[in-house]
């Protein structure tokens, strides 16, 4: 999370999941942004296998584990770049992007209120509900 902007800060959420984070700041400042869920179009057939869903099914990568799985995104990630080679992302069309208060993060206090949960309103992959 310290390194520099534009790689991935992958880590094991609780004991159990990969969670997958881009590092958003310059080198040295702790910020990253977790990617929760993405709505899959390309690949399909191979995150289906991996996670043992339909394809088109929501819960292909409707969470950060999920997401993580579908993808094989693993420790082997971390720091990667993600300009170009084995991880990379790409652009897509925009729509309208709603936000709302943090979820699963009650341990954080009055910092799990904060709207800093960015999301696409209306997509089917979203990971949780809106509060």
């Amino acid at each position: 999370m310290f390194g520099p902007p534009g790689r991935a800060y992958v880590y094991l959420l609780y004991g159990v999941s990969w969670a997958f984070n881009i590092v958003v700041a310059k080198e040295g400042e702790p910020h990253a942004v977790l990617v929760r869920a993405l709505e899959p179009t390309l690949g399909l057939e191979l995150m289906a296998a991996r996670r043992g869903v339909p394809a088109d099914s929501r819960l292909l990568t409707n969470g950060p584990g999920k997401l993580c799985h579908a993808l094989g995104i693993t420790r082997d990630d971390y720091g990667r770049d993600l300009t170009g080679g084995e991880l990379y992302l790409l652009e897509g069309p925009c729509s309208k992007v709603a936000r709302s208060a943090r979820i699963n993060v009650d341990y954080a206090g009055t910092w799990a209120a904060r709207p800093w949960r960015f999301y696409e309103r209306g997509n089917r992959f979203v990971s949780v509900a809106p509060r």
